[in-house]
């Protein structure tokens, strides 16, 4: 006798609708909130993040327990982050009464995804999200920064955020969104989302983005807050060319132009224009107009 989940496992509109009124759930704008209503959506993001029978995976916001549910059927451990009360308190109970043979897989975290600093039971090698509009990037940036094991994520976001995660140098969306996901990860689009899978109907369009940790870190010697704090400066102010942006980041402009050609990136380009690996050596080169070019070296573990 097969253990897998029965076909009606998954929540379709009316069960969502229903779960959500005997716990007195309304979606807020607040948090964010749309739950997803169709399977079949639900289903094809599992499909998409490549999710294995061997993978632990973290999901951050799982609401009412759509995309909960559909985990559960592929990968061997879900840890589901909610900071919600009332969902936080439900989730465990829909997990035992529609899956009860993959209850014993299945954690709940309940707290704020941005304070989360570990994670019960086995290290995390996946994270799946439909990510809450408001709060998708740095929520996507603190789980990679501070659960390195995370090899492959995938997070449903608002249409333009995956535009600007995925972006590359050159595009006019282009930013710090691209650049800092860029120092964890490889990333692309990876589909479009409608908006009546969702309850209630976001007036905005959803995307997926893929994102593969990279086997080697960027090769620098300066740290991660070095180099953020470059690309903060770079596109406070992305009219303007780095010679002038980043004067307040190296003390004067003069001083960010030594910087800038001392890493080999020209003072009239501007942040939009560069890599990772360019604003690395930026931050590498920082205060090389007194004392010179630093010599590039292997780089610190990140």
């Amino acid at each position: 006798m097969s253990s897998s989940p029965a076909p009606d496992a998954l929540l379709g509109p009316a069960d969502v609708r229903e779960l959500a009124a005997a716990l007195g759930v309304r979606p807020t704008k607040q948090r964010g909130q749309n739950f997803v209503i169709d399977a079949n959506t639900v289903r094809r993001i599992v499909r998409t993040a490549e999710v294995r029978p061997d993978d632990v995976v973290v999901e951050v916001g799982p609401g009412l327990g759509s995309l909960t549910l559909a985990l559960l059927e592929a990968a061997e451990h879900v840890i589901a982050v909610e900071i919600d009360d009332v969902l936080a308190a439900a989730l465990p109970a829909t997990v035992a009464a529609r899956m009860p043979e993959r209850a014993g897989s299945f954690a709940l975290v309940h707290s704020d995804a941005m304070h989360v600093a570990e994670l019960p039971g086995p290290a995390p090698t996946a994270l799946v999200a439909n990510l809450p509009y408001n709060v998708a990037v740095p929520v996507l940036l603190h789980m990679l920064e501070t659960f390195p094991t995370i090899e492959r994520t995938l997070v449903m976001v608002q249409s333009e955020v995956a535009d600007r995660l995925a972006a590359g140098p050159g595009s006019k969306v282009y930013g710090v969104p691209s650049v800092k996901a860029n120092w964890y990860a490889e990333v692309k689009r990876a589909g479009a989302i409608g908006r009546n899978v969702f309850w209630p109907a976001p007036n905005v369009d959803s995307g997926l983005v893929a994102l593969t940790r990279r086997t080697e870190p960027v090769r620098t010697t300066a740290s991660k807050a070095e180099v953020f704090a470059v690309v903060d400066a770079a596109f406070a102010q992305r009219r303007k060319t780095l010679r002038a942006a980043l004067a307040g980041w190296a003390g004067s402009a003069p001083a960010a132009e030594a910087a800038l050609v001392a890493a080999g990136v020209s003072p009239q380009a501007r942040g939009e224009a560069l890599t990772v690996e360019e604003f690395a050596r930026i931050a590498e080169n920082k205060g090389a107009g007194a004392a010179g070019p630093v010599e590039h070296k292997e780089p610190r573990p990140q």
